[in-house]
């Protein structure tokens, strides 16, 4: 895309872009017109796809009608709960109904239809309940992927059987593998946008994944030694014999155990841990003075040499995960940072900081191998203990364990993350977050009188749409870097901030919003993000309406202005199906019609007012009306943009001349300017079809010599392009 026009205007004012797919209504007026959905599957509103596949499943083995057939109110409890889990699986349904609750689904016919007991007991969400398998979905897999962690990946589909006959040995293989590989399930059933644009045409289709590296699918026989055969060709790490020579290697582990064990561990282990073995059969003597009676393991830390026995961690077991555990304890933690060294320490230098207050788990013991996952993204690691560092916690408005970024501008640029606590996710944030420039706002640095443009994502961080955004900013910050700065603020934590905000138009600063109250539709991504910016932002082509300008611009447009409104309910269904139509139909008749649009939701009493009775209501007022309340209602099946581009062209007074023979000898064959003929017949469909389109042809003022008439618009096209279209040999002005 290219930068957005009208940059030349920005530098005379200062714009607050204000983006809202979770506006502050979305925190504050969440409607619940029956029971809550999260309530009927015991989950809380910040649930992963995950967490609500597992509860759902373990209430339907329960609540199914198959497993209850004396009780005659057992097909409606299961569909109130069938219902919910279709909700809330769904990324634009569950936005909807956190946000508009009930209401908001009103046209949504989702959860009126069940499967079998069978379907849910066997079928039904292969891989949610094991520990070792990462279930992907669309909102997580890029970055999952690219974090720099191997991948093994299988995607399935629910009713395919050689996925079933596959799902017992793919379990073996991940306990055995866990820990060497990340070992992922994707359900094309419930995931398929994600598997097509992999290329997945056939289940099961396993695939290994790392970045850098080009998806490598796997085709052989599906036993588990096959597969950790072809896995372990992607470990690269060394695993090093030691002799008597090399015997004083320094920081590493040495053992006395089979190869592909060892390969494994040193997988595990890479770039943190050099891994050895000795055979004490052959370098007896080597064994005998480093005391080496029996097999062990044995991590030396750097500074020591393998003759302090002192210095050294023994490990009594051969167990690959057992050795891993400890040895990933013993290593250095992340490098502490108090209020003494903060600023000194984050000036010109990335940071990913783990805010801690006091507690070690395993989670947080993973987080060092973050000094090597990040090494290569110039990202340094560290952590504040915000028990012992709690004035500099307070500052950031840390209240919980977080991690942020710190990009190398300064203490106040960063952007705290907000997704899964898990290793792969927190790598993939912090490599995306240090090349964007998308800034966590807090009262001290909120933009107010600034000179460049902002836009401001206002979210709750327990939203998962709100959270699926913000990698799209990430990628939006990066595109018009220079043109638009980026900031998020959380309103869970800043309440009023984000009221105080909604309602300001202080002096020096516009709130902009666009024409559907600044909401994004469907499934978001960064090509939507930069349309949104570019066209409901910046330069807005859909003109919010409101009771107080509706009588100016609308019922008072200048003779030649054409209008046309949509009026809306943010929870209707069909609007929000209509809004990206409308908005793309504004597009297409930029210039030539107006339009706008009524939240009826917010200006109830307006749209009472004006006889607003359903919604959507799309309303059509047409220049030249002897009545300036005049206006037509569409009635189309159709409310695409080209339907709706071809309603609002047909309703403009024909400006294209028609011809008799006379006129065609006279005017045309003996005229001096070139013509561009339509020859049609009135019950042709085609013909009815062009006809708009040939009306905004003769519209335009053409150097071809197209004959022009009052109220024709700039030029569209260049003259070159044109004659050539039209296969003119000269070019003359029109006049």
């Amino acid at each position: 895309m290219e930068p957005f026009r009208g940059r030349a205007h920005v530098s005379s004012r200062t714009w607050l872009l204000w983006l809202c797919v979770y506006s502050l209504a979305c925190l504050l007026d969440t409607v619940s017109t029956g029971e809550d959905y999260y309530q009927l599957l015991g989950l809380s509103k910040d649930a992963s796809t995950r967490e609500i596949r597992q509860a759902f499943k373990k209430l339907a083995l329960v609540m199914h009608p198959d497993k209850n057939p004396n009780d005659e109110s057992a097909h409606e409890k299961f569909l109130k709960i069938n219902r919910a889990y279709e909700v809330l699986k769904d990324e634009e349904l569950r936005r909807k109904y956190d946000k508009y609750g009930e209401r908001g689904l009103q046209d949504s016919q989702q959860g009126g239809r069940y499967e079998s007991w069978n379907f849910y007991r066997y079928d039904f969400g292969i891989y949610d309940e094991d520990l070792e398998i990462i279930t992907l979905d669309w909102g997580d897999f890029d970055a999952a992927v690219n974090s720099g962690e191997l991948w093994f990946v299988n995607f399935y589909f629910p009713r395919c059987s050689h996925c079933h006959e596959l799902a017992p040995t793919w379990r073996q293989f991940a306990k055995e593998m866990d820990g060497v590989f990340r070992i992922g399930a994707v359900n094309c059933g419930d995931n398929g946008r994600l598997c097509r644009s992999k290329g997945v045409s056939s289940y099961p289709s396993l695939y290994v994944f790392r970045a850098g590296m080009s998806a490598q699918k796997y085709f052989g026989d599906r036993s588990k030694e096959s597969l950790v055969s072809f896995a372990m060709q992607f470990v690269s790490s060394k695993v090093t014999e030691l002799w008597e020579a090399r015997h004083s290697v320094k920081g590493g582990i040495i053992t006395a155990f089979f190869a592909l064990i060892l390969q494994k561990l040193a997988g595990m282990l890479e770039g943190l841990v050099s891994v050895g073995w000795l055979d004490c059969s052959v370098q007896a003597e080597l064994c005998e003075r480093l005391h080496v009676t029996s097999s062990f393991t044995a991590y030396s830390p750097p500074g020591s040499s393998l003759e302090q026995r002192d210095h050294m961690l023994l490990i009594h077991s051969l167990d690959v995960k057992e050795i891993y555990s400890e040895v990933i304890q013993y290593l250095p933690d992340l490098e502490s940072l108090t209020q003494d060294t903060f600023t000194d320490k984050l000036e010109n230098q990335r940071w990913l900081v783990s805010f801690t207050f006091g507690q070690k788990n395993l989670g947080s013991i993973e987080y060092r191998k973050l000094q090597v996952l990040l090494k290569e993204a110039s990202v340094k690691v560290g952590q504040v203990d915000c028990l012992t560092e709690s004035r500099l916690c307070d500052a950031f408005y840390i209240q919980k364990p977080s991690i942020a970024v710190f990009k190398d501008t300064g203490v106040n640029d960063f952007e705290v993350y907000h997704g899964k606590e898990l290793l792969y996710n927190v790598v993939g944030f912090a490599k995306d977050s240090a090349n964007a420039h998308v800034t966590t706002l807090l009262p001290r640095n909120f933009p107010r009188n600034e000179k460049e443009p902002w836009l401001v994502d206002f979210f709750a961080p327990w939203c998962p749409p709100c959270r699926a955004l913000l990698p799209e900013l990430r990628k939006a910050s990066v595109q018009l870097f220079g043109q638009l700065k980026f900031g998020t603020l959380d309103c869970t934590i800043h309440e009023g901030l984000c009221r105080t905000v909604s309602g300001r138009h202080s002096t020096g600063t516009r709130t902009l919003q666009a024409g559907s109250g600044g909401s994004l539709p469907g499934h978001i991504n960064e090509s939507k993000v930069l349309k949104f910016i570019e066209y409901d932002l910046v330069n807005p082509v859909v003109v919010p309406l409101t009771p107080d300008n509706f009588d100016e611009l609308v019922r008072q447009r200048r003779p030649n202005e054409t209008w046309t409104v949509d009026f809306y309910a943010p929870w209707c269904g069909p609007c929000q199906a209509l809004l990206p139509e409308w908005r793309r139909m504004a597009r297409m008749v930029n210039g030539i019609v107006k339009v706008g649009t009524v939240d009826c939701q917010k200006y109830h009493w307006f749209c009472q007012q004006e006889s607003v009775r359903a919604y959507p209501e799309i309303r059509l007022f047409p220049q030249d009306s002897r009545s300036r309340n005049h206006y037509e209602s569409y009635n189309g099946w159709h409310r695409d943009a080209h339907s709706l581009r071809a309603w609002a062209l047909g309703s403009l007074p024909r400006v294209s001349v028609d011809l008799n023979p006379e006129d065609f000898k006279q005017m045309v064959l003996r005229g001096r300017d070139h013509w561009v003929l339509d020859f049609y017949a009135p019950w042709c469909g085609p013909c009815q079809h062009f006809a708009p389109e040939f009306e905004l042809l003769a519209r335009v003022r053409l150097c071809c010599g197209v004959r022009p008439h009052p109220g024709c618009l700039a030029l569209l096209v260049s003259p070159a392009e044109l004659c050539s279209l039209f296969s003119l040999s000269r070019c003359s002005r029109g006049r």
